[in-house]
């Protein structure tokens, strides 16, 4: 008799969204020092998982195209990496399904890669606060540590500085893509930092209040050091944040990350919803999704 198929393990890979982003310097190693505000989408990939004797992976999905060759892909990566660190670590087929679009300042590749560590760690029974995992995540991707247990945290340093979990309300969002590729290095290269320099004016930021309006008024008093320099490679950025803060009851709107993905805060989700619908049909090559950042 055949040995019956395992069971597969499915991990959810949420976007990641930068509700504020302040660039703090340039390190003489030549990576920029940040402070962020991290908060998650209740929309993104899915992975699964089949243990199994061979490592492999296949990408379905929307935006399958736009993932590249499977075996760049940080999943895989993020497996191999692991499989250094754990001696004797079961793998397996990881199937990956592609709902955000590639290189848009959400994180996707990160936010899936971290679910493929919480996947791993699932299947031989590591504990989720696992310093290898954290180890791994490191050597995977600036914003990798933050996506292996996505809750809304600040991050610092190049992204390996986590707080605990913060507790936010849940914001009803629209996220905004106009097609556009935004390469990350061009966008801190418009910084104009050299190795060693600081930017002033950068005093630690208080942990962010609790209720809605409370904190709008903190984050519109802070913002994304990127959101310029992105603007002069790419005015079509600057075009859906114009679009999305003329919408009814959008609260604040920004950039998320590097670019080229925007996003704006409503008080409702039927706003939101509203708001998502009207920028469709205006802007058809758009990619719109409503959504909530918070707790699924």
């Amino acid at each position: 008799m055949p040995k019956p198929r395992p069971s597969a393990l499915v991990e959810f890979a949420p976007a990641k969204v930068n509700l504020t982003l302040a660039v703090l310097g340039r390190r003489r190693d030549g990576y920029h020092s940040l402070d962020s505000l991290v908060a998650f989408a209740r929309f993104g990939d899915r992975v699964t998982l089949r243990p199994g004797p061979v490592l492999a992976l296949a990408v379905r999905g929307a935006n399958a195209a736009q993932a590249g060759v499977p075996d760049d892909n940080l999943v895989l990566k993020a497996a191999r990496a692991l499989a250094e660190e754990v001696r004797g670590l079961k793998l397996g087929r990881f199937t990956l399904f592609k709902r955000l679009p590639a290189a848009a300042g959400l994180g996707g590749g990160s936010s899936d890669a971290g679910a493929a560590l919480r996947l791993l760690a699932r299947a031989n029974r590591i504990a989720l606060d696992d310093a290898r995992l954290y180890r791994v995540a490191r050597r995977i991707g600036a914003d990798v540590p933050v996506c292996v247990n996505p809750r809304p945290r600040r991050m610092r340093g190049i992204g390996e500085i986590l707080s605990a979990p913060l507790a936010l309300p849940p914001l009803a969002a629209v996220l905004v893509n106009p097609g556009v590729a935004v390469p990350t290095g061009e966008v801190f290269a418009g910084l104009g930092l050299k190795p060693g320099a600081m930017r002033g004016g950068r005093g630690r930021m208080p942990a962010p209040p609790a209720g809605f309006d409370a904190l709008i008024g903190f984050l519109a008093d802070r913002g994304n050091d990127l959101e310029p320099a992105a603007n002069r490679l790419q005015p079509a950025i600057a075009r859906a944040l114009a679009a999305l803060r003329a919408q009814p009851g959008c609260r604040l709107a920004r950039m998320s990350g590097s670019g080229a993905t925007c996003f704006a805060l409503f008080a409702t989700a039927r706003a939101a919803a509203a708001a998502a619908r009207g920028l469709r049909a205006a802007h058809p090559r758009w990619w719109v999704k409503a959504t909530v950042l918070g707790k699924r």
